[in-house]
């Protein structure tokens, strides 16, 4: 089996595909298991060095739009692409033009280049649970369902939610076999912050533990719904897993959530590395990223992802410490057992 990853030099890419690696098989759409021969990662960085130096990766690097007007994607011969690449919402609050060419105008290019292939492969697309918004013309129920309509609130979110649509007309033409996943906000990410307006989410939590003053920019009291790395990559390659009847319908299925609030994710902090940690957090309101985070839900009723055989993460101590057994590096502050 040939995989494609864009995004894959990124940080969930790069996880995405070393999970992959480590299994070495996957049963694709319900098929029985076949074996990994290589996975091409697309970015307009190169992969890590880890992942360079395992023979089954080889490294597309460029813009993906170039990209695919110059034919330069291993699509003829792949038979599953996760979808991965994007701007991140504040960047496309920050920047009109650049959500929609990164967001919009680069997903309808690559699932036109997957019809052009002729054999439907299977594609996963990532989308957000930035598709739901809260607005006072249209307030969101407390708790999301498998059928609650999407009221996206930022152009993030309506460019996300234009990718399921045309992925789900594409499926439905059987030009590819499509999945549409909403993941929900990753923490604990490792590295550097990224444009993301959820970005502070991690970096509340890594830049303390790094011995590094943090900024949170919204009250302590802010719900929000949480993945880690790690379930957030189970529930990706598990799209890629179910076959068509236990899929089900071609709209997206959420992904699990971690209800928490930002006090509490500081709780779980000052638990696993004292006060010494949380001391160093500065609260500094930004209301325009209050307003984006505080436009999301936070409670999920994931029915179709549950029936999948996925579920929430147990605890946020428990992935915190997760993020501290994967990262020793980056860990500066003693930590608790």
């Amino acid at each position: 089996m040939n995989i494609l990853i864009t995004g894959g030099g990124g940080f969930l890419g790069a996880r995405l595909a070393r999970t992959l690696l480590a299994l070495g098989e996957l049963q694709l759409n319900g098929a029985s298991a076949q074996g990994i021969q290589r996975i091409a990662l697309v970015d307009r960085v190169l992969p890590p060095a880890d992942l360079m130096a395992d023979a089954r990766v080889t490294a597309v690097q460029g813009d993906l739009a170039e990209l695919i007007a110059q034919g330069s994607l291993p699509l003829a011969d792949t038979q599953l692409v996760f979808h991965l690449a994007a701007a991140v919402s504040g960047e496309c609050e920050a920047d009109f033009d650049l959500g929609i060419r990164s967001n919009l105008d680069s997903t309808r290019q690559l699932l036109d280049a997957c019809r052009q292939a002729g054999h439907a492969p299977v594609l996963v697309f990532a989308s957000s649970v930035a598709v739901f918004g809260n607005s006072p013309e249209q307030p969101l129920p407390e708790v999301i369902e498998d059928t609650t309509m999407p009221t996206p609130q930022n152009s993030y979110g309506i460019q996300k939610f234009i990718g399921e649509q045309l992925l789900a007309d594409y499926t439905r033409k059987g030009f590819v076999r499509g999945r549409n996943v909403r993941l929900m906000t990753v923490s604990v990410r490792p590295g550097r912050p990224n444009g993301a307006a959820s970005s502070f989410l991690s970096g509340i939590l890594r830049e303390p533990l790094a011995g590094v003053r943090a900024i949170c920019p919204v009250p302590p009291e802010t719900p929000v719904a949480l993945s880690s790395p790690g379930n957030t990559v189970a529930g990706v390659i598990r799209a890629a897993t179910a076959s068509a009847e236990e899929w089900g319908a071609r709209t997206a299925v959420n992904l699990p959530a971690l209800t928490t609030t930002v006090g509490e994710m500081l709780q779980a902090l000052e638990r696993v590395a004292g006060p010494a940690a949380t001391q160093l957090i500065d609260w500094k309101l930004d209301p325009d990223i209050a307003r984006i985070i505080t436009s999301w839900p936070s409670r999920f009723m994931p029915k179709r992802a549950r029936a999948l055989g996925l579920r929430a993460d147990e605890s946020f101590d428990a992935v915190l410490r997760e993020y501290v057994r994967e990262n020793p590096q980056a860990i500066q502050l003693p930590v608790k057992d």
